[in-house]
């Protein structure tokens, strides 16, 4: 028998994930986002799946949307930008309230969600706790005994816990990969932190190895350190590599010749870092004990933006926290270096 999911929020990671599960003989149910377009194109993107438009799945309440307005958030392509914060009226709500004790059929649309054994949430992180509180009042009773994952790397199982009362197994699956631009990745080697309940683990877990990637287990207490730890050494190389390059830019370099002259040294130095590790590999004026050169540097920089002066200084502060063999005596000599007339 087929495993089954459906996708809610069909962005770059929930493409990404429905393309390769499919790849791996998963059998792609509804696919969800904010338009049917959208949802028509993500289904194209993964190979399979049943579209459907979350302005289906929640309608017009009082004469406004359901649907935040796409200007308000103009990141979120393909993935649901949904207004859920108003609780449901009148006899709309006691609609929904028999439906979620299984007094009337489901909604088509629900029904479809809830047709595969595994719902998979690939929203934005504001949106996912409200979200689930609205599909548990659709669902009711029939999200007993499926399993419920969300992508984020922030929040733990506790932003599905309105599914978890419903009787789904509730955890989070998030892959430590870039999903930028059209790429999708094809995950190998890649690690998926992974935590919930131990149904939902052990879901996820296999999701991960099917995929050829590695699953670790983390505390659901430490799951905001997990990402923070992922912005620090990946999301912060984007603006300090711009930095970088601007900086060339304006002494006369093209674009072209200062990414020519950049990127190579980047690419060296992570390869010197995964063969020695960052401590052996460190190099530069810092490396070396030459503050007179770091003061030079932040004389030089004084005439450009105040963030990229600040920048300078707290990396330089930082590295000398990590590597120095004396860091007090280091941070002491590059803060004396950064305030040089």
């Amino acid at each position: 028998m087929k495993r089954t999911v459906s996708i809610i929020g069909a962005g770059r990671v929930g493409k990404t994930l429905g393309k390769r599960l499919r790849e791996r003989g998963w059998c792609i149910g509804a696919v969800v986002t904010r338009s049917a377009a959208s949802a028509r194109a993500a289904v194209r993107t993964i190979g399979a799946g049943t579209p459907l438009a979350a302005e289906k799945i929640f309608p017009r309440q009082g004469g406004s949307a359901g649907l935040q307005p796409r200007e308000k958030r103009p990141a979120l392509e393909g993935a649901l930008a949904l207004d859920l914060a108003r609780p449901f009226r009148g006899s709309e709500l006691q609609l929904r309230q028999k439906r979620a004790s299984g007094r009337e059929a489901l909604a088509p649309e629900v029904a479809a969600i809830l047709a595969s054994e595994l719902i998979l949430f690939s929203t934005p992180d504001d949106i996912l706790p409200s979200l689930a509180q609205s599909l548990a009042t659709l669902g009711g009773s029939g999200w007993r005994g499926k399993i419920a994952l969300h992508t984020s790397a922030t929040l733990d199982r506790t932003a599905l816990a309105p599914l978890a009362r419903c009787g789904a197994a509730t955890g989070s699956l998030h892959p430590m990969q870039a999903f930028g631009g059209a790429i999708i990745p094809n995950l190998r080697g890649v690690i998926f932190a992974i935590e919930g309940e131990a149904k939902a683990r052990r879901v996820a877990q296999s999701i991960a190895k099917s995929l050829d990637g590695i699953p670790i287990p983390i505390a659901t207490r430490d799951k905001p350190i997990y990402h923070a730890s992922a912005v620090m050494a990946g999301g912060s190389l984007y603006p300090v590599i711009e930095a970088g390059l601007q900086l060339l830019i304006g002494i006369g370099f093209t674009r072209a010749s200062a990414t020519q002259t950049l990127l190579p040294l980047a690419r060296q130095i992570l390869d010197n870092i995964e063969r020695i590790g960052p401590r052996a590999a460190w190099t530069g004026p810092l490396s070396r004990g030459d503050y007179a050169i770091v003061a030079k540097h932040a004389r030089a920089l004084r005439r450009y933006p105040r963030e990229i002066q600040h920048s300078y200084a707290a990396l330089a502060l930082l590295a000398g926290r990590l590597f120095a063999k004396h860091p007090a005596s280091a941070l002491k000599q590059i803060n004396r270096a950064i305030a040089t007339p």
